[in-house]
């Protein structure tokens, strides 16, 4: 009785032996991982083409993971996995593609491959107070681009400084069969925590069919924030991956934000010449550091119509 008694003992003790050295080894090659996410939702009523329609919809809602793990003292593997979430779309598949990459970084800067923002889209920085709600830039504005088939290559901080420039093989299909190149000189933080202003320039070539040069510059003074950025674009390229021959449209924008107490007030207008220009005013209420209350109200004049679309939402944001 003993003998078996002691066997069962002995049995027990090197299970659970085993099951610690298992879990440790675990933990050890457990790499640090990050989920992450937010949901916007707008309950908005849209005016377009003479007719009014209300909505309950998903400003670029999404979820993701993202993490790095340390290769040796200077060198760390890193990557993004995010989707869009679409909480008004009726298919229950809803979710879209967003930023999907793998990459290493060290002391040489950063390099990935994947599906990512381009650099000239990174360089705008925070300037679009209305960024993924009606009012946002790409409405009016080329170059807002994240393209499927890319490598980017982003140096170092040199000072406040850095440089970044985004391959777009020919291979993708929003490319129309044509290689492209964008290219971003960059200064300051673009949430300007770590400098009062941030500044950059950027260019594309022949992604997604168009050259677009862009300037952006924002500042924050106190409690107000004002930005600007000024754009150029030309088509060069038609969905059939031939050469386009058209003048230069220029185009330019400002914004504004002031903060009193949890309210942030916003105001933005926009023109693009030969498209159109849009103005938007609106207001975040800060309930908590991850979740808002917003309300908006954009106008939009398109040249090529001869009634303007207007949108006035409200909703709820909540990160994580």
């Amino acid at each position: 009785m003993m003998n078996v008694f002691s066997k069962s003992l002995l049995a027990s003790a090197l299970a659970s032996t085993t099951l610690i050295s298992v879990t440790t080894v675990s933990a050890q090659a457990a790499e640090p991982l990050t989920v992450y996410g937010k949901l916007n939702v707008t309950a908005q009523s849209n005016d377009v083409d003479d007719e009014a329609t209300t909505t309950i919809q998903s400003n670029a809602s999404r979820f993701g993971v993202k993490g790095d793990f340390e290769l040796s003292s200077d060198l760390q593997a890193f990557y993004t996995v995010e989707y869009e979430v679409n909480t008004g779309d009726e298919a229950k598949e809803n979710f879209l593609a967003r930023n999907q990459f793998v990459g290493l970084k060290g002391g040489f800067g950063a390099f990935s491959v994947g599906r990512n923002d381009t650099m000239l889209k990174v360089s705008q920085g925070k300037v679009d107070q209305f960024n993924d709600l009606s009012g946002d830039l790409k409405n009016l504005f080329k170059g807002e681009n994240r393209i499927e088939q890319t490598a980017t290559y982003i140096t170092p901080s040199f000072g406040d400084f850095k440089v970044g420039v985004t391959y777009a093989a020919e291979g993708a299909a929003s490319q129309y069969a044509q290689d492209g190149f964008s290219v971003a000189a960059m200064y300051g933080d673009a949430k300007l925590k770590n400098t009062p202003i941030y500044a950059s320039v950027a260019y594309d070539s022949d992604v997604k069919g168009y050259e677009v040069l862009r300037a952006t510059v924002q500042g924050k003074i106190a409690d107000l924030v004002i930005g600007g950025m000024y754009q150029q674009e030309e088509e060069t390229f038609d969905k059939n991956g031939d050469p386009v021959t058209g003048d230069s449209k220029s185009g330019y924008l400002f914004s504004a934000a002031y903060t009193i107490s949890a309210v942030v007030l916003k105001a933005q207008f926009q023109d693009m010449e030969d498209k159109g220009d849009s103005w938007s005013v609106g207001a975040d209420y800060k309930l908590g550091k991850p979740t808002k209350l917003l309300a908006f109200y954009t106008n939009t004049s398109f040249e090529s119509k001869t009634t303007d679309d207007s949108f006035f939402g409200v909703g709820l944001e909540h990160k994580f």
